[in-house]
């Protein structure tokens, strides 16, 4: 998957960024009100002074480390560092809980290293055969759907997707800021099906609402027709519905119908079928 390295590197040098700041805070003194002050041209020669007759013929030139002190180097702030370093990474983290494609990207980069180490058991078999299924069943799924649709948990999805698209049985894209996928076992028309929003279950969604006329069905009803679970039906209305191929019907609250841009939609996925 594109990115997961670039992901792996920008959270290390981030939380390098950071740890080099604390170090370099960490060390720094501040000045010593009560220390010896350093000796200046005026105390050189002792308590006493001498005038300007008994002065020798050739003075002594202004030593180099005086002018130092009186002008030290400057230095950076180490905060600036610091505030830098977790400034990013909390960016990453919250464009990675309101993005999906980049909060599956750093799960991959992150998360999936550490779950991968574990011990192989039974368990693990399974749900990626659930996944691999339920990938196949419904292509074009993105992630959340995918997540919650099986009741995983987020790594536990991202760890399999990622061993799935590795061994080749998967393949995934970037839509909008989902990530999506499906089974590698599609033709090449198949796949360029699956980025059009009215293919699988979708399109079975579409077609059903349309035979219904203006009362539409409910949810449930469209449950029991299409044999599909809940958080299924939930993802693919949402999405006809922010695209407006389907709009709430007057029945009541849970009934959907299918509008007039879905109507043309269908006509137009017939047609090219």
């Amino acid at each position: 998957m594109r990115g997961v390295w670039f992901a792996r590197i920008l959270v290390l040098a981030l939380l390098s960024l950071s740890v080099y700041g604390a170090i370099t805070y960490g060390e720094a003194e501040p000045y010593d009100s009560g220390a010896e002050a350093p000796p200046t041209s005026e105390n050189l020669d002792g308590p006493e002074t001498e005038s300007a007759d008994d002065a020798p013929a050739e003075t002594a030139e202004p030593l180099d480390w005086a002018e130092a002190d009186e002008n030290p180097p400057e230095t950076s702030n180490p905060l600036v560092y610091i505030v830098g370093g977790l400034g990013g990474l909390l960016l990453l983290l919250v464009s990675a809980i309101f993005v999906e494609f980049i909060g599956v990207i750093m799960l991959v980069a992150l998360v999936v290293p550490m779950v991968s180490q574990r011990r192989k058991h039974k368990e693990d078999q399974m749900n990626r055969g659930r996944i691999l299924g339920y990938i196949e069943a419904n292509a074009g799924i993105h992630f959340s759907a995918l997540r919650d649709g099986l009741g995983l948990a987020n790594g536990v999805t991202a760890y399999h997707t990622n061993e799935l698209e590795r061994a080749g049985k998967i393949f995934s894209w970037k839509s909008g800021k989902h990530r999506r996928y499906a089974s590698s076992i599609l033709d090449k028309d198949q796949r360029k099906n699956i980025h059009n929003p009215l293919s699988g279950t979708r399109l079975a969604i579409l077609e059903v609402l349309a035979e219904s006329g203006q009362l539409g069905l409910e949810s449930k009803e469209l449950r029991e027709r299409l044999q599909i679970s809940r958080q299924l039906l939930s993802h693919h209305i949402k999405e006809l519905h922010t695209t407006a191929m389907i709009e709430p019907s007057e029945r009541s609250k849970r009934a959907w119908r299918a509008s007039i841009y879905g109507h043309e939609q269908l006509q137009q996925s017939r047609a090219v079928q």
